[in-house]
């Protein structure tokens, strides 16, 4: 029996033959579950359609928002099945590694807890809880992880997230990224340029390169020159049948003179700039500890649209931050209104234990950051209505990703990153998921846009 059985819920304790990741939050989750999966394929298992069944199930966790914590255990403590079975049961990611053994001594039908760099030693761990010895691991090691995983195999997607860079030595005090994902580390350029051909060679048309602060990389390249994002840019745009590169998430400390001419340079590198600004005043930026001012990042945008006018803008707002006053707050609907999103990512203050702001004077209450998040979200979505309206009539080229709702119905994504479905059923050609195709918009709504099928793309 197992050293974390609960009672009329037992484990098997031979080798998982089957299993699932259950990945949440942001891409890096995303992209690390992909690893994991591939690194589990290489030791024979089977990836399971989900975790009823699953002989191992992965829980890959995220620690951003509040009440991250309360919904892992719930989440542990739905997988004992009908029969009292239940699956073995890591905890990954950065609940896990905030936690540690904490996981293991609350929830005793856990068997694995390993955080986001060292999810690399998990068939290890795994052996540690057949054994049912303890299996904790939420070291950082200085040596990367990357080196450990396996090859990138083919992929059953045309988009892929490449992580170039990890972790966050900002210290913006509403967040646990520093603690959780560690110092800034960038991966080195082959190691980067390596992984993106063999995403390529894989069927791969289109990487997003991710990082907490992923234009903070910097690395010698394959001639010993001292690079930043922009020189790798340019060197993953040599890749030939590579058609897209995006980045994100990005800092405005951060976004450099070569980045920025980049965008007007390259035209692998898609017209979308992911930029955070989080507030629109001054003083609670400060308070953040956000290295921009409102002014500052305002010129950036300035910039970058002077090289690239095309370009869609997104952003990240935090509303309700300890001591934000309404006019304050009035600030960041002015910002809103100023930059004209594209698209954004808004959300509600969540103190987050550990952290400088969790212990500040003056948190709004509940109600307030609830009201104040509606007439923000209302703001965001104007703008981007008219961003997604100010595309009809536009013939432009998307990158076929999935199926649609609908019988010969395709989703693909614009350049700008709106998502676009198309009926490509009665086309006469042989087009599907991976073809680059243009199309004309014909409408648009909140949230995606209908395309009229135009004529299919040379490879």
């Amino acid at each position: 029996m197992n050293r974390n059985d609960a009672p009329n819920s037992p484990v098997t304790i031979k080798a998982p033959a089957t299993f699932h990741v259950k990945s949440f939050g942001c891409q890096m989750n995303v992209y690390d579950g992909e690893r994991m999966a591939e690194m589990l394929g290489t030791q024979g298992m089977t990836a399971a359609a989900d975790g009823a069944q699953a002989d191992l199930v992965i829980l890959n966790t995220c620690h951003i928002r509040e009440k991250a914590v309360d919904k892992v255990y719930s989440d542990i403590g739905r997988m004992t099945r009908e029969d009292g079975t239940r699956p073995m049961i890591a905890v990954a990611g950065c609940v896990a590694q905030a936690e540690g053994s904490e996981i293991s001594r609350r929830a005793k039908t856990v068997d694995i807890v390993v955080g986001p760099q060292a999810y690399h030693r998990l068939p290890d761990l795994i052996e540690k809880a057949r054994r049912g010895e303890a299996a904790v691991d939420t070291d950082m090691p200085a040596a990367s992880k990357f080196a450990a995983l396996p090859g990138r195999t083919k992929q059953a997607r045309p988009t892929a997230f490449l992580t170039i860079m990890e972790g966050c030595d900002k210290f913006c005090t509403y967040c646990v990224v520093p603690y959780t994902r560690g110092a800034e580390i960038s991966r080195s350029w082959n190691a980067i340029l390596d992984e993106a051909k063999a995403l390529v060679d894989g069927g791969v048309k289109e990487i997003t390169l991710l990082g907490q602060n992923v234009n903070a990389w910097t690395g010698e390249d394959d001639k010993g020159q001292m690079q930043g994002m922009d020189g790798l840019v340019r060197a993953l745009a040599k890749i030939d049948a590579l058609r897209r590169i995006r980045y994100t998430t990005s800092h405005p400390n951060d976004m450099s003179d070569g980045l920025i001419a980049a965008h007007g340079e390259i035209d692998k590198l898609m017209p979308f700039l992911h930029l955070p600004v989080q507030s629109g005043n001054d003083r609670i930026l400060k308070a953040m500890n956000r290295s921009h001012s409102v002014d500052s990042y305002l010129r950036l945008i300035e910039r970058v649209r002077a090289v690239r006018p095309d370009i869609a803008v997104s952003g990240d707002f935090i509303v309700g931050f300890p001591g934000e006053t309404e006019e304050e707050f009035a600030d960041t609907l002015k910002i809103v209104d100023k930059v004209r999103y594209a698209q954004c990512y808004s959300f509600k203050y969540s103190p987050r234990p550990g952290t400088p702001a969790a212990d500040m004077d003056g948190q709004v209450p509940a109600a307030m950051m609830d009201d104040r998040l509606a007439r923000l979200q209302a703001a965001i979505n104007r703008h981007q209505v008219d961003f997604n309206t100010a595309t009809v009539g536009r013939r432009t080229d998307i990158l076929l990703e999935r199926k649609g709702r609908y019988p010969g119905q395709l989703i693909g994504k614009t350049p700008w990153l709106q998502s676009v479905h198309v009926d490509v059923a009665s086309d006469g050609q042989s087009v599907g998921i991976g073809d680059m195709i243009d199309v004309d918009i014909i409408s648009a709504g909140p949230n995606s846009l209908a395309g009229a099928y135009s004529r299919r793309k040379a490879a």
